[in-house]
């Protein structure tokens, strides 16, 4: 997937976001106080001294909120297109579950109460490779669980075949 060209604005937030997660950009923060805190005694703790440093401060925590902000929503995105993409391409999977982050609070918490009932369901099966869908988990469950039972039952066969074998 090609990049088209990013405007001003986008380059440079990517770039501030590199910048200022970085190891260099940490040491020149701890670097400014260190420096703001030995120049105290020159300029007598003076209140105009401390308003340097708490106006800087303000300053570049108020830019960083709008610019962590900006990362995370990108990232979120990003994030959510990967999902959906493994929920569109994996054939047990419901596809109602593609772009579940635009649902209400309503509507989220009902499909969570869904997912522990999975839960519940999953934790009465022996088998750790046992898997439930939000379409079909009751359905599911019991021929998962048949068909685990047999397989459990297959495998344990063969290994009392095999001791058998051995001895």
């Amino acid at each position: 997937m090609s990049k088209k060209k990013e405007n001003f604005v986008e380059r440079f937030a990517n770039w501030a976001t590199a910048a200022t997660g970085s190891s260099a950009a940490f040491i020149i923060a701890t670097s400014v106080i260190i420096i703001w805190g030995v120049t105290g005694p020159l300029f007598h703790y003076s209140d105009t001294w401390q308003l340097v440093i708490n106006t800087g401060t303000t300053i570049v925590t108020f830019l960083m909120v709008f610019l962590i902000q900006k990362s995370q929503n990108k990232d979120s995105r990003a994030l959510h297109l990967k999902l959906n993409e493994l929920i569109a391409a994996h054939e047990g999977a419901s596809n109602r579950m593609v772009s579940i982050e635009d649902l209400s609070e309503v509507e989220l918490e009902q499909i969570r109460n869904f997912y522990i009932r999975l839960s519940e369901l999953a934790e009465s099966e022996d088998n750790l490779g046992c898997t439930h869908t939000i379409d079909a988990a009751d359905l599911n469950h019991s021929a998962k669980a048949q068909r685990n039972k047999t397989t459990t039952e297959r495998i344990n066969e063969s290994k009392r075949n095999k001791s058998k074998q051995s001895k």
